[in-house]
């Protein structure tokens, strides 16, 4: 099969574009961020990369026909450490812009064969529920079939960073038997997305399919394996520093910190800092640690979240910093030559506000190629 061609919205850095990989052919990127892009030219070279806002995006500037298009639209309006906005929001509401652009390489007869939209799982519960309906609906409209995943990056890196993943057909012609499920697999099918799915209009609902995935490749990669001992980017904390850290902890928090000393081994934890509130309602800083291998999902600090810290607890001995760029781009499945922005604030948005290569991977080789390729057939049966 010659190499599947793909249009990537939202592209950020290229963390799709390196889960495609050298089997994909790009035609056309596109992101807002100056400062994203340049770290995407750095990478890709970016002859195809459109720097700006996608509402000055037009047909014209996309070449060919694509057999993809990418969006990792913007979450911060849709994330649970957001503001709430939604669909309607500055930031994920330029997913209308952006689906206009579908609608009319549509009317041009350039439609691609296959959608994937991309975002965090408050998606599904947005405006209760209203905003998964709205999606759904605006691909039920341009003769989309469709379907969600909910995907665990923990599967594949030692990150915990579950996102939404909406894969769109175009036509009546069902999937071939063996990428699709009269079921939810529980898996891949969580119960906010089963509630999702319940609240769809009857004509979406009949447009619904359950793709089946298979499951990866028990992961091989543990926290302890991305963490660097003299990080470039981070200085470890000195002793005021990290207690500071453990004199945030609750008592719960405390014992995690204990349990990790009494191990008797090396032991690598990450910590964030949150804001609770007590028990007169009074706002209070906290420092949540865990030790259970996998690190807290990255976040950007645009979302209302803070940095991650690691811990790692030695001889009775805690050490504490801040995460390093490379740890993170090693979080988010990163070869070791992909290109950071030398701002450690930059690299860490960057990474934050990415999708994890191997998730997209996975994605490409189970579901995306074979119905590519089960599409390419048909048009030779019919030829």
């Amino acid at each position: 099969m010659d190499r599947p061609s793909y249009y990537e919205f939202f592209a950020g850095g290229g963390m799709a574009r390196a889960g495609l990989g050298a089997g994909w052919r790009c035609l056309f990127a596109n992101d807002f961020d100056l400062k994203k892009c340049e770290t995407y030219r750095a990478n890709w070279g970016g002859a195809e990369l459109f720097p700006g806002d996608v509402r000055k995006v037009t047909t014209a500037d996309l070449p060919g026909r694509a057999d993809l298009v990418w969006a990792s639209f913007p979450c911060q309006d849709l994330s649970l450490a957001g503001a709430g906005a939604g669909l309607k929001g500055e930031r994920s509401g330029t997913f209308w812009p952006f689906f206009e652009i579908v609608r009319a390489l549509h009317k041009e007869g350039r439609h691609p064969p296959l959608l994937v939209l991309e975002n965090v799982c408050g998606a599904l519960t947005s405006h209760g529920g209203k905003d998964f309906e709205a999606l759904c609906g605006a691909l039920a409209g341009e003769g989309y079939r469709f379907g969600a995943l909910v995907i665990d990056a923990a599967l594949f890196v030692p990150q915990s960073r579950p996102r939404l993943f909406i894969v769109a057909l175009h036509g009546e012609a069902p999937p071939p038997a063996e990428l699709a499920t009269s079921e939810p697999s529980p898996l891949w099918h969580t119960r906010a997305l089963l509630t999702a799915h319940d609240r769809l209009a009857p004509a979406a609902r009949e447009q619904w399919i359950w793709w089946r995935l298979a499951a990866p490749a028990a992961r091989n990669t543990r926290l302890a394996d991305v963490i660097e001992d003299a990080p470039h980017s981070v200085a470890w904390h000195n002793l005021e520093e990290t207690q500071s850290l453990l004199d945030k902890m609750s008592e719960i928090n405390r014992a995690k910190v204990e349990s990790a000393k009494a191990a008797g081994r090396r032991m690598v934890g990450t910590l964030y800092r949150r804001t609770r509130y007590g028990a007169d309602g009074e706002k209070i800083q906290r420092a949540e640690a865990r030790f259970d291998d996998l690190a807290g999902c990255l976040r950007t600090p645009a979302g209302g979240s803070s940095r991650q810290f690691v811990l790692i607890v030695e001889k009775g001995r805690v050490r504490s910093r801040l995460i390093s760029a490379r740890e993170t781009a090693r979080l988010m499945g990163l070869p070791e030559d992909y290109i950071l922005p030398r701002n450690y604030n930059e690299a860490y948005h960057l990474t934050g506000d990415g999708v994890v290569a191997p998730v997209a991977r996975h994605l490409a080789a189970q579901i995306l190629e074979p119905l590519l390729a089960a599409s390419r057939d048909l048009a030779r049966a019919a030829a």
